[in-house]
């Protein structure tokens, strides 16, 4: 098997993006919450909804995020919001 190396993008928009190391995944979703984010890409919504009723399935804990439009940068408070409320991040990235 041929290793592909794999380039990781800043999506903060931050003119000199800080290094961060990348957090390990958890093991399981248990006792989680799970953050979807809709950055208002069109559909994307579709895809989160369909996401979370897969996650409550499984009595996974979930919590709606949104940016108001694609075309600026999620605000620091979005940001905070999730970070505080949120163990977990799926970005729902469809067109």
């Amino acid at each position: 098997m041929t290793h592909v190396p794999v380039m990781l993008h800043d999506p903060t928009h931050e003119a000199a993006p800080a290094t961060r190391a990348r957090l390990a995944a958890p093991a399981t979703l248990d006792d989680k919450t799970v953050a979807l984010f809709d950055i208002g890409k069109s559909r994307a919504g579709e895809f989160l909804d369909y996401l979370e009723r897969a996650l409550h399935d499984q009595d996974v804990r979930t919590r709606r995020f949104a940016k108001p439009t694609n075309a600026k940068p999620a605000t620091p408070a979005i940001l905070g919001d999730i970070a505080e409320h949120a163990d977990v991040v799926v970005e729902g990235l469809a067109d």
